[in-house]
């Protein structure tokens, strides 16, 4: 089966011009087009594509915000950003959107195949022309990331996120690990901010994710 792509960008002969491409590549099929991030959201939604390539600079939605929101529909989202701007700025954005793949317009033809490739295996794809640093400051990124994980947490606080995880009021921990209900939301919160969480869904989430819950 082709991988099913989507194309977003305002600039109809630069679409015209990828499609084309894509299109004669073997294995990948473009699915839908749109011109603004507010059709790109929806045409995903309406198609589930494998890959998504989409241009910061789009009239309304921008890109970014595009690629947040469809990171919202689905977490597994090959999105794969398009841009003039090598700014480092614009690439942690993007990045921090959901994005795994980032290329410069500029080279858009001649690495757009791999990156896809890339971003289908799993992996990230980041333009070579794109400033080292750029490159250099991710790689601290994911390794601070990587540093905040279950290994980071104390032993007191791994027990309390397990429970939680396992839907147990705050109420019940507290009497289950004899200490008071302020000790115990003291610990969640200690919990949260270690790892970059908001909400008690996103930490669950996080506790099935890493095996820390005590479900089968």
């Amino acid at each position: 089966m082709a991988t099913r792509v989507l194309l977003a960008d305002d600039h109809r002969i630069f679409v015209e011009s990828l499609r084309d491409m894509i299109g004669r590549t073997p294995g990948l099929k473009v699915v839908a087009e749109a011109g603004n991030g507010e059709d790109a959201i929806s045409l995903f939604a309406e198609h589930r594509p494998d890959i998504v390539i989409l241009d910061i600079s789009m009239p309304g939605i921008n890109g970014i915000e595009a690629a947040r929101r469809i990171s919202a529909i689905d977490k597994k989202a090959g999105l794969i950003m398009l841009s003039m701007h090598a700014d480092k700025r614009f690439v942690a954005e993007a990045l921090n959107a959901g994005a795994r793949g980032y290329l410069l317009k500029e080279s858009a033809f001649e690495d757009l195949i791999l990156a896809i490739r890339m971003v289908l295996s799993g992996g990230f794809f980041l333009s070579p022309s794109i400033n080292s640093q750029v490159i250099g400051e991710y790689a601290q990124a994911l390794k601070t990331f990587a540093d905040s994980g279950p290994t980071a947490l104390k032993p007191r606080e791994k027990e309390v996120l397990r429970l939680v995880a396992d839907g147990r009021s705050t109420k019940s921990i507290a009497k289950e690990l004899g200490l008071s209900i302020k000790t115990i939301e003291a610990h969640r919160t200690q919990i949260m901010g270690k790892l970059g969480l908001r909400s008690i869904a996103e930490l669950t989430k996080y506790a099935i994710r890493e095996g820390l819950t005590s479900a089968d």
